[in-house]
């Protein structure tokens, strides 16, 4: 309705179309009033649902499609595959839940007195400005603490500006723990029978921290968490995480439903269309977190090797598809729309931009395009500009082919003048700079790094060695940093 008139609707499956009676002027603003319902799925519809009275609540509300300079109006229908594409907005939302609940929600709390007891608030304002995790809701509180407010249903009112989504978790009997990072509540909820928890606070505090530190300071008041049947999802400041069964997965799936407070929160990129600018972009960041809080154990000293170990399994010809193909067509979506973009991006980090030049380029871009709707070419554009090196080449191989990389040493000749000259060879579709361990003959060695430009001319390049020293032995990759395909051509002699 608008204005309290019915209005002429089409519904088109999931989609409704709404005709406004006369067109919406620039600048103007409208307003619609929906009455919708449904009923809630049991143990998590993939995003959202309950376990008994614990709800946790998303894709809940109609949502208004993006309309975007590049394509218009976004109205793709949602069916599982790539999270929604949403705009910007401000919420004011208000829910009745029974006395006994406990509510988490995206924005800020605003009747705080109404409904947490004065013990709650006042372990709220230290929390904020502690480094350890304290009790909001003790063990010993849980599920029978104490209200001030009166019997019978209770009212929660929340506000947020400049989001993309609200959700909200309510359930009876819940602990509450929370700490702070930079005036920021780190908070996790959780049932007392997930016996893995324990850490939490401090797992998600370590990834808020880390994430902003390191990309783009976290601009939300809190990070919350809630336990409950949903396998992981995100939205702003707050995701639905479980009880998981090692303590290796629990600080993944915390820190990387909190990774998506980037991206797509902060970087609101369309992942109906692009999951790699989404969910690779924060794999990447995930795997360098989850090497820092786990440095020093075998997990955290291998774990951003983990997208490389994975190619040869994933990278299959005939089935691997390029990384720009819609989500909804990708036969290895965990491949496509994680762990390969999270390997590109690491390449691109390590191998040919550098971490320094890396790093600074990929922080404007969030900067840059924070609460915006990029697209590839908003990124590619900016990566360039940013690092000052044409990226074409390295965009065309991992994004818009599945070309293979396989570099090798065909021979070693030695010249009249003595010099020796490394004959290289690129016998794939993929093109990387080179990197060449010499040993010679009184038992030196030397490492030489090649530009991608070497093989500008083809797909052959003779490396000419300096000096007159015998060459013993040369292999191209030492590190087997790279992709390779073959490795049984990388050293010579063979």
């Amino acid at each position: 309705m608008i204005g309290g008139r019915e209005v002429k609707r089409t519904r088109f499956g999931t989609t409704l179309r709404v005709d406004l009676a006369t067109p919406l002027a620039n600048g103007a603003a409208v307003d619609l009033d929906a009455v919708w319902h449904f009923n809630v799925p049991a143990q998590g519809g993939g995003r959202m649902g309950h376990d008994g009275p614990l709800y946790e609540m998303a894709q809940w509300y109609p949502r208004l499609a993006v309309y975007d300079d590049v394509k218009g109006w976004n109205h793709e229908p949602y069916i599982g595959a790539g999270e929604f594409y949403l705009e910007y907005g401000d919420f004011d939302v208000t829910l009745t839940v029974p006395n006994e609940d406990v509510v988490a929600a995206t924005g800020e709390l605003q009747n705080p007195e109404q409904v947490l007891t004065a013990p709650e608030r006042q372990r709220l304002a230290l929390a904020r400005h502690s480094d350890t995790a304290i009790a909001i809701i003790r063990a010993d509180e849980a599920g029978n603490v104490s209200r001030t407010r009166p019997a019978g249903a209770t009212v929660w009112h929340f506000t947020a500006h400049n989001v993309r989504d609200f959700a909200f978790a309510a359930g009876p009997g819940m602990r509450w723990d929370a700490s702070g990072y930079d005036g920021i509540l780190i908070e996790d909820l959780y049932r007392p029978k997930a016996d893995k928890w324990g850490e939490v606070n401090r797992m998600g505090r370590e990834a808020i921290k880390y994430y902003s530190e390191q990309w783009f300071r976290y601009p939300y008041s809190h990070a919350t968490t809630v336990e409950g049947p949903v396998e992981g999802m995100e939205y702003p400041m707050l995701t639905f995480t479980p009880n998981s069964p090692t303590r290796e997965d629990q600080q993944w799936v915390i820190a990387h439903e909190f990774g998506h407070e980037w991206f797509p929160m902060i970087v609101g990129s369309n992942e109906r269309l692009y999951p790699w600018m989404d969910e690779g972009f924060n794999t990447f960041i995930d795997l360098a977190n989850a090497a820092k809080y786990f440095a020093g154990s075998p997990y955290g000293d291998t774990i951003e090797v983990h997208p490389l170990h994975l190619y040869a399994e994933h990278a299959v010809p005939g089935n691997e598809q390029p990384l720009i193909e819609k989500p909804v067509e990708v036969r290895d979506l965990f491949w496509g729309g994680y762990q390969k973009p999270a390997l590109m991006m690491q390449m691109l980090r390590y191998e040919v931009l550098g971490k320094d030049r890396f790093d600074a380029a990929f922080r404007e871009y969030i900067h840059a395009w924070a609460f915006k709707h990029p697209t590839p070419s908003d990124f590619f554009r900016l990566m360039r500009d940013q690092s000052g090196m044409e990226l074409d080449w390295f965009w065309r191989d991992w994004i818009f082919t599945t070309a293979r990389l396989d570099q090798a040493v065909d021979s070693v000749s030695r010249g009249a003048d003595g010099t020796a000259s490394v004959h290289l060879r690129n016998r794939g579709s993929m093109v990387m700079p080179a990197e060449l361990s010499i040993s010679f003959g009184d038992g030196t060695t030397s490492t030489v790094k090649l530009p991608v430009e070497m093989w500008n001319l083809g797909d052959r390049f003779v490396y000419r060695v300096p000096g007159s020293k015998v060459v013993r032995a040369v292999e191209i990759d030492p590190r087997h940093a790279l992709p390779d395909i073959d490795r049984s051509n990388n050293r010579w002699p063979k």
